[in-house]
Protein backbone atom coordinates (compact mmCIF):
# COMPACT_ATOMS: atom_id res chain seq x y z
CA UNK A 1 0.00 0.00 0.00
CA UNK A 2 0.54 3.31 -0.26
CA UNK A 3 0.49 6.04 2.78
CA UNK A 4 -1.23 3.43 4.86
CA UNK A 5 0.66 0.51 5.95
CA UNK A 6 1.33 -2.47 8.61
CA UNK A 7 3.73 -1.23 10.99
CA UNK A 8 6.76 -3.77 11.02
CA UNK A 9 9.61 -2.31 13.16
CA UNK A 10 12.46 -3.34 11.01
CA UNK A 11 11.41 -7.08 12.30
CA UNK A 12 12.39 -6.65 15.68
CA UNK A 13 12.11 -9.28 18.12
CA UNK A 14 11.45 -7.28 20.72
CA UNK A 15 8.56 -5.08 19.75
CA UNK A 16 5.64 -6.11 21.23
CA UNK A 17 3.30 -4.06 19.60
CA UNK A 18 -0.12 -5.63 18.11
CA UNK A 19 -0.97 -5.51 14.83
CA UNK A 20 -1.65 -2.14 13.70
CA UNK A 21 -1.56 0.06 10.49
CA UNK A 22 0.37 3.37 10.90
CA UNK A 23 0.06 6.37 8.72
CA UNK A 24 2.69 9.33 8.62
CA UNK A 25 0.94 12.35 7.45
CA UNK A 26 4.52 13.87 6.93
CA UNK A 27 7.81 12.77 6.11
CA UNK A 28 10.68 14.65 8.18
CA UNK A 29 9.59 16.08 11.51
CA UNK A 30 10.55 19.79 12.80
CA UNK A 31 10.32 18.95 16.52
CA UNK A 32 14.13 18.20 16.07
CA UNK A 33 14.25 15.82 18.91
CA UNK A 34 18.11 14.66 19.94
CA UNK A 35 17.43 11.33 20.42
CA UNK A 36 15.11 10.57 17.69
CA UNK A 37 15.48 6.87 16.07
CA UNK A 38 13.71 7.76 12.83
CA UNK A 39 16.05 10.57 11.58
CA UNK A 40 17.94 7.27 10.22
CA UNK A 41 15.68 7.01 7.57
CA UNK A 42 13.79 9.76 7.40
CA UNK A 43 16.41 12.49 7.89
CA UNK A 44 16.65 14.91 10.47
CA UNK A 45 14.84 18.05 8.26
CA UNK A 46 11.69 19.83 8.63
CA UNK A 47 8.42 18.90 8.55
CA UNK A 48 6.92 18.16 4.87
CA UNK A 49 3.33 17.27 4.06
CA UNK A 50 3.60 13.50 1.91
CA UNK A 51 2.10 14.16 -1.93
CA UNK A 52 -1.09 13.35 -3.12
CA UNK A 53 -1.63 12.17 0.43
CA UNK A 54 -5.22 12.01 0.60
CA UNK A 55 -5.54 10.59 -2.82
CA UNK A 56 -3.23 7.82 -1.95
CA UNK A 57 -5.15 7.06 1.02
CA UNK A 58 -8.35 6.42 -0.42
CA UNK A 59 -6.58 3.86 -3.03
CA UNK A 60 -5.19 1.77 0.46
CA UNK A 61 -8.48 2.23 2.22
CA UNK A 62 -9.94 -0.51 -0.35
CA UNK A 63 -6.98 -2.75 0.50
CA UNK A 64 -7.34 -2.39 4.86
CA UNK A 65 -8.75 -5.17 7.24
CA UNK A 66 -10.94 -2.20 8.98
CA UNK A 67 -10.56 -4.96 12.47
CA UNK A 68 -7.10 -3.48 12.68
CA UNK A 69 -6.10 -0.19 14.49
CA UNK A 70 -4.12 2.78 12.47
CA UNK A 71 -1.58 4.50 14.94
CA UNK A 72 -0.96 7.95 13.50
CA UNK A 73 2.27 8.54 13.69
CA UNK A 74 5.05 6.68 14.40
CA UNK A 75 8.01 8.15 12.41
CA UNK A 76 7.10 11.89 11.87
CA UNK A 77 5.21 13.82 14.35
CA UNK A 78 1.57 14.17 13.14
CA UNK A 79 1.70 17.70 14.68
CA UNK A 80 4.82 19.51 14.02
CA UNK A 81 3.76 23.38 13.49
CA UNK A 82 3.32 23.45 9.94
CA UNK A 83 0.34 21.81 11.07
CA UNK A 84 -1.39 25.24 11.93
CA UNK A 85 -1.45 26.31 9.00
CA UNK A 86 -1.61 23.23 6.45
CA UNK A 87 -4.17 20.81 8.45
CA UNK A 88 -2.52 18.00 6.53
CA UNK A 89 -3.57 15.64 9.82
CA UNK A 90 -7.16 17.22 10.16
CA UNK A 91 -7.94 15.91 6.37
CA UNK A 92 -6.55 12.32 7.11
CA UNK A 93 -8.35 12.07 10.57
CA UNK A 94 -11.69 13.72 8.44
CA UNK A 95 -11.65 11.03 5.93
CA UNK A 96 -10.83 8.07 8.93
CA UNK A 97 -13.29 8.49 11.57
CA UNK A 98 -16.48 9.13 10.14
CA UNK A 99 -15.26 5.51 8.23
CA UNK A 100 -15.78 4.61 12.01
CA UNK A 101 -12.41 3.42 11.95
CA UNK A 102 -10.08 2.87 15.32
CA UNK A 103 -7.11 5.62 15.14
CA UNK A 104 -4.49 6.64 17.63
CA UNK A 105 -2.97 9.66 17.75
CA UNK A 106 0.46 9.37 18.53
CA UNK A 107 2.36 12.69 19.17
CA UNK A 108 5.09 14.98 21.24
CA UNK A 109 2.73 17.97 20.83
CA UNK A 110 -0.30 19.77 22.04
CA UNK A 111 -2.06 20.40 18.79
CA UNK A 112 -4.28 17.63 18.51
CA UNK A 113 -6.69 20.16 20.63
CA UNK A 114 -6.94 21.45 17.08
CA UNK A 115 -9.01 18.68 16.42
CA UNK A 116 -10.29 18.46 19.36
CA UNK A 117 -13.92 18.28 18.05
CA UNK A 118 -13.32 15.35 15.74
CA UNK A 119 -11.32 13.83 18.60
CA UNK A 120 -14.27 13.65 21.16
CA UNK A 121 -16.46 11.87 18.71
CA UNK A 122 -15.30 8.85 17.21
CA UNK A 123 -13.22 5.94 17.99
CA UNK A 124 -9.55 7.81 18.65
CA UNK A 125 -7.20 7.44 21.68
CA UNK A 126 -3.88 9.66 22.17
CA UNK A 127 -0.70 8.43 23.08
CA UNK A 128 1.56 11.79 24.73
CA UNK A 129 5.24 11.57 25.48
CA UNK A 130 6.72 13.21 28.11
CA UNK A 131 10.32 12.57 28.96
CA UNK A 132 10.73 15.34 31.44
CA UNK A 133 8.86 17.77 33.63
CA UNK A 134 11.92 20.18 33.58
CA UNK A 135 11.00 22.75 30.57
CA UNK A 136 15.03 24.00 30.33
CA UNK A 137 15.69 20.22 29.66
CA UNK A 138 13.19 19.37 27.27
CA UNK A 139 14.18 22.62 25.40
CA UNK A 140 17.64 21.09 24.88
CA UNK A 141 16.45 17.41 23.91
CA UNK A 142 13.50 18.63 22.20
CA UNK A 143 14.18 21.85 20.76
CA UNK A 144 10.73 22.51 18.72
CA UNK A 145 8.56 20.32 20.50
CA UNK A 146 5.91 22.07 23.21
CA UNK A 147 6.88 22.52 26.14
CA UNK A 148 5.75 19.71 28.62
CA UNK A 149 3.95 21.88 30.88
CA UNK A 150 2.16 22.17 27.38
CA UNK A 151 1.48 18.60 26.68
CA UNK A 152 -0.08 18.39 30.47
CA UNK A 153 -2.38 21.24 30.21
CA UNK A 154 -3.53 19.94 26.44
CA UNK A 155 -4.34 16.25 28.21
CA UNK A 156 -6.02 17.83 31.03
CA UNK A 157 -8.79 19.07 28.40
CA UNK A 158 -8.37 15.94 26.98
CA UNK A 159 -9.87 14.45 30.07
CA UNK A 160 -12.59 17.19 30.40
CA UNK A 161 -13.82 15.78 26.67
CA UNK A 162 -13.55 12.43 28.01
CA UNK A 163 -10.81 11.01 25.46
CA UNK A 164 -9.11 8.21 26.64
CA UNK A 165 -5.00 8.93 26.66
CA UNK A 166 -1.74 7.15 27.64
CA UNK A 167 1.61 8.98 28.44
CA UNK A 168 5.27 7.76 26.85
CA UNK A 169 8.09 7.94 29.64
CA UNK A 170 10.00 7.60 26.08
CA UNK A 171 13.29 7.49 26.62
CA UNK A 172 14.53 7.60 29.77
CA UNK A 173 18.37 8.82 29.28
CA UNK A 174 21.06 7.81 31.81
CA UNK A 175 22.59 10.71 34.30
CA UNK A 176 20.06 13.10 32.00
CA UNK A 177 16.48 12.62 32.94
CA UNK A 178 16.43 9.18 34.88
CA UNK A 179 15.95 10.84 38.38
CA UNK A 180 13.63 8.56 40.30
CA UNK A 181 11.73 10.53 42.30
CA UNK A 182 10.80 13.16 38.40
CA UNK A 183 9.98 9.94 36.97
CA UNK A 184 7.37 8.91 39.13
CA UNK A 185 5.96 12.10 39.73
CA UNK A 186 5.49 12.13 35.77
CA UNK A 187 3.32 9.12 36.53
CA UNK A 188 1.52 10.54 39.46
CA UNK A 189 0.46 13.96 37.67
CA UNK A 190 -0.80 12.17 34.52
CA UNK A 191 -2.86 9.20 36.60
CA UNK A 192 -4.17 12.52 38.47
CA UNK A 193 -5.48 14.10 35.22
CA UNK A 194 -7.00 10.55 34.04
CA UNK A 195 -4.10 9.14 31.79
CA UNK A 196 -4.94 5.11 31.78
CA UNK A 197 -1.79 3.53 30.39
CA UNK A 198 1.65 4.79 30.22
CA UNK A 199 4.53 3.29 28.35
CA UNK A 200 8.04 3.35 29.05
CA UNK A 201 11.16 2.75 27.29
CA UNK A 202 15.49 3.35 27.80
CA UNK A 203 17.34 5.03 25.29
CA UNK A 204 18.72 3.44 22.35
CA UNK A 205 21.48 4.62 20.50
CA UNK A 206 22.02 4.56 16.75
CA UNK A 207 25.19 6.00 15.11
CA UNK A 208 22.99 9.26 14.13
CA UNK A 209 21.11 9.87 17.43
CA UNK A 210 24.36 9.59 19.38
CA UNK A 211 26.30 11.75 17.42
CA UNK A 212 23.94 14.72 18.49
CA UNK A 213 23.31 13.60 22.13
CA UNK A 214 27.19 14.01 22.77
CA UNK A 215 27.44 17.31 20.72
CA UNK A 216 24.84 18.73 22.94
CA UNK A 217 25.98 16.73 26.47
CA UNK A 218 29.94 16.46 25.68
CA UNK A 219 30.31 16.16 29.76
CA UNK A 220 28.36 12.77 29.66
CA UNK A 221 30.15 11.58 26.55
CA UNK A 222 32.28 9.19 28.52
CA UNK A 223 30.14 8.08 30.64
CA UNK A 224 27.56 6.77 27.44
CA UNK A 225 30.01 5.30 25.66
CA UNK A 226 31.50 2.96 28.36
CA UNK A 227 27.47 2.11 28.32
CA UNK A 228 26.28 1.69 25.03
CA UNK A 229 29.47 0.98 23.63
CA UNK A 230 31.83 -1.17 25.92
CA UNK A 231 34.01 -2.56 22.96
CA UNK A 232 34.07 1.10 21.29
CA UNK A 233 32.37 0.21 18.18
CA UNK A 234 29.67 2.10 16.92
CA UNK A 235 27.48 -0.39 14.98
CA UNK A 236 24.43 0.82 12.79
CA UNK A 237 21.77 -0.96 14.26
CA UNK A 238 20.32 0.26 17.96
CA UNK A 239 22.99 -0.13 21.31
CA UNK A 240 21.24 -1.07 24.47
CA UNK A 241 21.62 -0.34 27.70
CA UNK A 242 22.66 -3.44 29.89
CA UNK A 243 19.48 -5.47 30.74
CA UNK A 244 20.17 -5.00 34.75
CA UNK A 245 20.55 -1.02 33.99
CA UNK A 246 17.56 -0.87 32.22
CA UNK A 247 15.67 -2.57 34.29
CA UNK A 248 16.45 -0.62 37.11
CA UNK A 249 15.76 3.08 35.10
CA UNK A 250 12.12 1.58 33.99
CA UNK A 251 11.27 -0.04 37.38
CA UNK A 252 10.35 3.54 39.53
CA UNK A 253 8.01 4.00 36.31
CA UNK A 254 6.06 0.81 36.43
CA UNK A 255 6.32 0.33 39.81
CA UNK A 256 4.19 3.75 40.23
CA UNK A 257 1.90 3.13 37.61
CA UNK A 258 1.33 -0.28 39.51
CA UNK A 259 0.58 1.30 42.66
CA UNK A 260 -1.95 4.02 41.21
CA UNK A 261 -3.60 1.10 38.98
CA UNK A 262 -2.81 2.10 35.61
CA UNK A 263 -2.15 -0.48 33.12
CA UNK A 264 1.77 -0.16 31.86
CA UNK A 265 4.44 -1.17 29.51
CA UNK A 266 7.83 -1.13 28.43
CA UNK A 267 8.67 -0.86 24.42
CA UNK A 268 11.26 -2.78 23.38
CA UNK A 269 12.95 -3.86 25.96
CA UNK A 270 12.78 -7.94 26.32
CA UNK A 271 11.03 -7.21 29.63
CA UNK A 272 7.57 -8.74 29.68
CA UNK A 273 7.34 -10.15 33.13
CA UNK A 274 4.13 -8.57 35.16
CA UNK A 275 6.50 -6.55 36.98
CA UNK A 276 7.13 -4.63 33.63
CA UNK A 277 4.19 -5.76 31.52
CA UNK A 278 0.91 -6.00 32.44
CA UNK A 279 -1.80 -4.43 29.74
CA UNK A 280 -3.76 -5.58 27.06
CA UNK A 281 -1.22 -3.74 24.34
CA UNK A 282 1.84 -2.03 24.81
CA UNK A 283 0.72 1.11 22.88
CA UNK A 284 -2.08 1.93 24.35
CA UNK A 285 -4.43 0.98 21.27
CA UNK A 286 -6.77 -0.76 23.75
CA UNK A 287 -7.89 2.25 24.74
CA UNK A 288 -9.32 3.00 21.75
CA UNK A 289 -13.29 3.23 22.17
CA UNK A 290 -15.85 1.95 19.86
CA UNK A 291 -17.98 4.68 19.74
CA UNK A 292 -19.35 4.26 16.03
CA UNK A 293 -19.79 1.36 14.70
CA UNK A 294 -17.51 0.47 11.11
CA UNK A 295 -19.73 2.06 7.84
CA UNK A 296 -17.68 1.14 5.25
CA UNK A 297 -15.74 2.34 2.02
CA UNK A 298 -19.29 2.99 0.57
CA UNK A 299 -20.08 5.55 2.64
CA UNK A 300 -17.24 7.43 2.21
CA UNK A 301 -17.11 8.45 -2.20
CA UNK A 302 -15.71 11.38 -2.55
CA UNK A 303 -12.27 11.49 -3.65
CA UNK A 304 -11.36 14.94 -3.07
CA UNK A 305 -9.40 16.61 -0.29
CA UNK A 306 -11.43 17.55 2.87
CA UNK A 307 -10.60 21.00 3.78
Amino acid sequence: MGVLKLFDPWRSKLCTCPVKYTINPYTGCSHKCLYCYATSYIGYKESRPKENLIKRLHDDLRKINPRIPIDMSLSSDPYPPQEKMLRITRNVLKVLLPLGLKVQITTKSNLFLLDLDLIRKYNVAVSVTITTLDNSLAKRIEPFAPSPKDRIHALEKLSCADVPFSVRIDPIIPFLNDDEKELKEIVQIVANIGAKHIVVSTYKAKPDNFSRMVYEFPELETKWRRLYYPRGKIGIRYAYLPIEFRKKLIYPVVNEARKLKLTYATCREALTSPEFFNAPSCDGTHLIPERIKYKGLESYISTKTIR
